[in-house]
């Protein structure tokens, strides 16, 4: 008998150790609330878990992946301070109902035990059926056990963000790219609040879209200053800062920190999923002032026209673009379980010489969530000819990190005429008033207009009169007409032109000019380079004076 007793002791230890080593506790502070909590609100808070649930329409969900099956036991460490709540837990659909203790203190309570038939993710929702008092329930942890366990994934952080992939594009360290053009399409159902979709990125920034809540949409491009500082702008010297020359028509430009430090504009602009929307960055570099002008475009398909967002000068830089990247983010994690999905497609490069390279690879990545291991619900590839991306959901991944795709080549070259941009009436109306007031404070002086260019004749010439077909010798000096930032001139010698491959300013002004005059000209952003970022002096929208003197002119031949 006494032998039976020990054996039996034996027995009850080994499955007793078992069944503890067979056991997780699930924060409840990691959970998520359909429809999900304000941001301000303390549904969840690090270390007690959930609080203050008191809406009887809103679940609760926690979800985690298993490895194995067998048997796995489900207790909610639960407790409320009145007595009559009532919640139904699901799984594996499946439905469990629990009395809430009337309790100060937390309590275990069983909820129920299933069979797991099948490895992968699986979701436990918490739905109140009844309330004791003015809340539900406060929950501190989610605890499981039995054979299921073994090998189990969830999420232990507070952070409840799905993991940021990413999609770089290599390119030789010998290509120096002027230009990087991209395509996003978010498909139906995709466009989750908090989630940002970044098209065209790159080493000193990115310009994607964003949807930040239910009735506003953005298109966002922004520059990292120089230096090392993460959090407070403040505190970058102004060496370091990177500049802003010029924006679109209602858009909205300001600083950030908090993820590095910069410049941030951002457009509010309804996108639409299913529809495929251009981007463009161009690099204008300045290798004298170690200094590159990083300007972002996005064209607007119901207009056919494209849009300046924002053009920053960054400081310490003077390199063309490089480290070119997309990716998906989850910014806020109140609706971290979402999946987020983009597609990427056409990505082509513009080199220094104006011809353009296609880009055709990418290498998939994710953010420091995936690389720890806290989420491994993310994904990415080729399909349809384009690259994807996705992330959140809960579902298995579907790629690892370093993995790259090859799509295969379109041969369509991106067609980039900034010319007729979507800005030009207003900004037309903007360079008009700038003129006036400059007139009315007598910064400039003026005779009339041709065709829109202002002109005041210094010296009227005597000698023939100038023809846009002409090629023409003269001396000049150009400056901004917005600070009398001088961007060009000659000095000893004239400069030669012909004359119609000179901006539309010129052809006007000049045209009707006799030989040997000297005239002043004052021409519109529209009659000069629009939204171009012509130069590291002259940004987008800008007002230029010129004061010509003409030397001389070749008329040219007719057949």
């Amino acid at each position: 008998m006494r032998r039976i007793v020990i054996v039996f002791s034996f027995s009850f230890l080994f499955i007793f150790n078992s069944f503890s080593q067979n056991a997780v506790s699930i924060p409840a502070n990691t959970g998520y609330a359909v429809p999900a909590e304000e941001e301000d609100e303390s549904l969840f808070q690090q270390g007690k878990g959930l609080q203050h649930w008191t809406d009887l329409k809103q679940e609760i969900q926690y979800f985690f992946h298993l490895a194995n099956t067998g048997k796995l036991n489900i207790e909610l460490n639960v407790k409320n301070a009145q007595a009559g709540s009532v919640v139904s837990v699901e799984i594996n659909h499946k439905s469990f109902r629990l009395n809430i203790p009337d309790s100060k203190d937390f309590q275990k309570k069983l909820v129920g035990t299933i069979d797991i038939t099948d490895s992968g993710f699986y979701s436990i929702k918490i739905k109140g059926l009844k309330k004791g008092g003015n809340a539900i329930a406060d929950i501190s942890s989610i605890e499981l056990s039995g054979r299921a366990v073994t090998g189990i994934h969830f999420n232990k952080k507070s952070r409840r963000n799905a993991a940021s992939v990413h999609l770089r594009y290599p390119i030789s360290d010998t290509t120096k790219l002027i230009s990087f053009y991209n395509e996003i399409t978010i498909p139906e159902n995709a466009d989750i609040i908090h989630s940002y979709y970044m098209s065209n990125g790159f080493s000193r920034g990115y310009f994607g879209i964003q949807v930040n809540s239910e009735k506003e949409r953005r298109v966002i491009f922004s520059v990292w200053d120089a230096g090392n500082e993460a959090v407070n702008r403040s505190n970058v010297a102004d060496s370091n800062k990177v500049k802003l020359l010029a924006k679109g028509d209602g858009v909205f430009a300001d600083d950030f920190g908090n993820e590095g430090t910069g410049g941030h504009s951002h457009w509010v602009y309804p996108w639409k999923t299913g529809v495929t929307y251009k981007m463009l960055v161009t690099a204008l570099t300045d290798s004298a002032s170690q200094t590159t002008t990083y300007t972002g475009y996005f064209f607007l398909p119901e207009q056919q026209k494209w849009k300046l967002i924002a053009s920053f000068r960054a400081p310490k830089d003077g390199k063309t673009l490089r480290n070119l990247y997309s990716f998906n983010e989850n910014f806020v994690g109140v609706n971290g379980q979402l999946q987020r999905y983009a597609y990427f497609g056409n990505q082509w490069g513009q080199r220094e010489n104006g011809t353009w390279v296609e880009l055709t690879e990418s290498r998939f990545s994710y953010d420091a969530t995936g690389k720890a291991g806290d989420r491994i619900d993310y994904g990415g590839g080729m399909e349809g000819g384009m690259f994807y991306l996705w992330n959140g959901g809960f579902k298995p991944a579907n790629t690892k990190f370093g993995e790259s795709y090859l799509r295969p080549a379109k041969n369509i070259k991106p067609t980039i005429d900034l010319t007729r941009n979507a800005d030009s009436v207003i900004q037309a109306l903007l360079d008009q008033q700038l003129i006036f007031n400059a007139i009315k404070n007598k910064q400039i002086d003026t005779m009339g207009n041709r065709s829109g260019v202002y002109f005041n004749m210094l010296k009227e010439g005597t000698g023939k009169v100038v023809s846009v077909t002409d090629t023409v010798t003269v001396f000049y000096k150009g400056y901004l007409l917005k600070d009398g930032t001088v961007f060009d001139q000659t000095k000893e010698k004239p400069a030669t032109f012909p004359l119609s491959r000179l901006i539309k300013g010129w052809q006007l002004g000049l045209a009707q000019t006799k030989l040997g005059s000297k005239i002043q000209l004052v021409i519109p952003s529209g009659l000069a380079y629009t939204i171009r970022n012509r130069s590291q002096l002259i940004p987008p929208n800008s007002v230029l004076v010129f004061e010509i003197e003409l030397v001389s002119l070749k008329t040219r031949l007719k057949n």
